[in-house]
Order: C-alpha cells, then sequence, then structure tokens
C-alpha cells in the first residue's frame, strides 16, 4: 500500500452521475473492509429531503455548500486513521476546495464511464436534477471530464460488470 493510503487511508471515487461510483464503491469497500459512504445518500439522510428537492428548494449552491460540508466531516474521519471508501456526488471533485480536500487526504479514482453508459443507466430517472434535459446532460458530461482527469487514477468503466471494476481498481499500483 502507498503511503499516502496508509497516512490516509481514503479512497475517493469521482466521476460523472450513473458511471457506478455507489455499486463499485460497496462493492470495493467490502473486498477491502473498508466502511463505504455515499456522499449524496449521506447528505440526503442528514438534510431528510432528496438531493432533487433540495436542487428544487434551496438551489445548487445551497446544496454544493452541504455537500462540502459533509465531504470535509468524512475527510476528518480518514485523518484519524478510520479506513474509508467514499463516493462523491458528479460535482464535488469540481470545486477546488473539494479537489484539494481528497487530494491531500488519500488518493482519488475517476470512474469514467462512456456517455452511453451513462445515457442508458440514467434513463428516466427522476432523482438527478442535473439530467433533466439530455441536451444539457452530454454538455455537462464533456465539461467535467477535464476536472475529473486530474484524479490520482483513472479506472474505464466498460460495462456493468461490478467486479472487473473493483479488480481495475484493486490492479492500481496503490496497493
Amino acid at each position: 500500500m502507498i503511503l499516502k493510503l496508509k497516512r490516509t487511508p481514503g479512497i475517493f471515487l469521482v466521476g460523472f452521475m450513473g458511471s457506478g461510483k455507489s455499486t463499485v464503491g460497496r462493492a470495493l469497500a467490502d473486498e477491502l473492509g473498508w466502511t463505504f459512504i455515499d456522499l449524496d445518500e449521506e447528505i440526503e439522510r442528514r438534510e431528510n429531503m432528496s438531493i432533487a428537492d433540495i436542487f428544487d428548494l434551496r438551489g445548487e449552491d445551497e446544496f454544493r455548500d452541504i455537500e462540502s460540508g459533509l465531504l470535509r466531516e468524512r475527510v476528518r474521519t480518514v485523518q484519524s486513521g478510520r479506513p474509508q471508501v467514499v463516493s462523491l456526488g458528479g460535482g464535488a471533485f469540481l470545486s477546488e476546495e473539494n479537489f484539494e480536500m481528497v487530494s491531500n487526504n488519500g488518493v482519488t479514482v475517476w470512474l469514467d464511464c462512456e456517455f452511453s453508459h451513462i445515457e442508458r443507466r440514467i434513463a428516466g430517472q427522476t432523482h438527478r436534477p442535473l439530467a433533466r434535459d439530455p441536451e444539457k446532460l452530454r454538455a455537462l458530461f464533456e465539461s467535467r471530464r477535464s476536472s475529473y482527469a486530474r484524479a490520482d487514477y483513472r479506472v474505464e468503466i466498460i460495462d456493468d460488470d461490478i467486479r472487473s471494476a473493483v479488480a481495475g481498481i484493486l490492479a492500481l499500483p496503490l496497493f
């Protein structure tokens, strides 16, 4: 295991909505015997409302503030030596503050999934406020790729096989 991960045992999964961060993160945490945290699920639990409702009622800026605050809490847990796999929301890694926070306190892994797979996975879902307009969704996907590419590692997600995604992460030179 690389020294960075020994010092701050956090693996932060980043990528676009529908790329598999939550599903792969759960399986990876199980494989490692670590705790899994889905930041979006934690926000919904803490705020007692869906992310779509937070966007609609409070706006994206307030959602991003809540997201950054909860991410800070997760990072403090990692800093205390408790190993965690954390799935970030699709926009969390775009904030420079969040990028620095996770990059300095663990390892970031970009789950890079083709747009066609994402489109198929999220078709018909209503809980993703930024996916409501298909044209804007593609533009958002393209605009975020360069931010995700700043992650420490990139794992290509080519299908729905969770085991191969986890194996791809475990094959990275961080273990």
